[in-house]
């Protein structure tokens, strides 16, 4: 497919300025106010587990975790952002840009963890939403890249359920402290995005949950579905 790129200039570096929704809010890492909160949220100690596949070093306390996101902040081009709970502040989980590639209008959201505040729930779907519209609708990028430890398989059932298209392994990519890592590759790109932004818009309506709070409707179905009919 032949794409006119006469006119493109690069693009903005996306930022961690909050971002607000029904069931989340997105604030900038702030190593004094976050780095506890992100430690409890992840369960302390179990922060390790939670993170294994990052292939951080290990962790003793909050200190340690701050410490490890401040300098990937400052010295790796990460922009963290931290997911909160609007009514109340709590702090519930952080996702990054990272790799941002200006020039080319690509960047990729990792470094993604929710802690059990938020797991499972539409908190999640919303926070990954409003980073992505603000990768495309308020920036102008052709491409957002999810990328993940090949061994990590809820990381691919999240990819492949919020829209992103697997692209395949890079083998034997890196050598981390828990030995080789093969990393998977997805992507979204522009032209896919407003499929995938009406089928997370029509998910976390209201009307697709009952008094009880469950789904009526998947995000995989609706966006098939979207597709199916042409939307």
């Amino acid at each position: 497919m032949i794409t006119d790129l006469s006119q493109w200039t690069a693009r903005p570096t996306p930022t961690s300025a909050p971002m607000a929704g029904r069931h989340v809010a997105i604030v900038p890492f702030d190593r004094a106010d976050h780095q506890g909160p992100l430690w409890e949220a992840f369960g302390g100690i179990a922060t390790n587990d939670l993170l294994y596949h990052f292939g951080w070093p290990r962790m003793e306390e909050a200190t340690d975790l701050g410490a490890i996101i401040a300098d990937m902040n400052a010295h790796r081009g990460f922009v963290t952002c931290v997911f909160t709970a609007p009514d109340t502040g709590l702090v519930m989980g952080m996702a990054s840009y990272m790799r941002i590639d200006e020039k080319n209008g690509v960047c990729e959201v990792g470094c993604v963890a929710h802690g059990a505040p938020m797991a499972r729930s539409p908190a999640a779907t919303e926070a990954h939403h409003l980073m992505a519209r603000r990768v495309f609708d308020e920036l102008g990028y052709r491409r957002y890249e999810w990328k993940l430890n090949n061994a990590n398989e809820p990381s691919h059932r999240a990819a492949r359920r919020l829209g992103f298209t697997f692209e395949g392994v890079f083998r034997q990519l890196e050598v981390k402290p828990y030995g080789n890592r093969d990393t998977a590759w997805y992507s979204m790109l522009d032209r896919e995005w407003p499929v995938v932004r009406r089928a997370m818009e029509a998910w976390l309506d209201p009307a697709n949950f009952d008094a009880d709070g469950a789904q009526r409707r998947g995000l995989k179905q609706i966006r098939d579905d979207l597709y199916e009919n042409g939307s």
